[in-house]
Parts: structure tokens; sequence; C-alpha cells
């Protein structure tokens, strides 16, 4: 749908990196990890409660 190549990815890197820095990623990439994994697990367990 987007077509993105790796020069457009990359653009977009720097321009994440220049709005948030360097330091900050890292604590992004792990709270964006985190919610995903709470989703997760809030998906499988209302899955988990139909089966019972």
């Amino acid at each position: 749908m987007f077509g993105l190549g790796i020069t457009e990815i990359l653009i977009v890197g720097a321009i994440v990196m220049f709005f948030f820095g360097a330091k900050r990623l890292p604590m992004m990439g792990q709270s964006v990890g985190k919610a995903l994994k709470n989703f997760k697990d809030e998906v499988t367990k209302k899955d988990d409660d139909k089966i019972e």
C-alpha cells in the first residue's frame, strides 16, 4: 500500500532521531514493546475466557 523503500525508511529514521534524540529512542522502544505485550496478553486472555 505504502511501498516504502530503504531510502524512505532512512529519512524517517533520521527525522525521528532529530526530534527525539538518541537517548530517548531506547526508552520509547521499550514502552512500545511493553504496550504491545500487554495488548497481546489481554487479547489472549479474553480468548481463553471464551473457551471456559
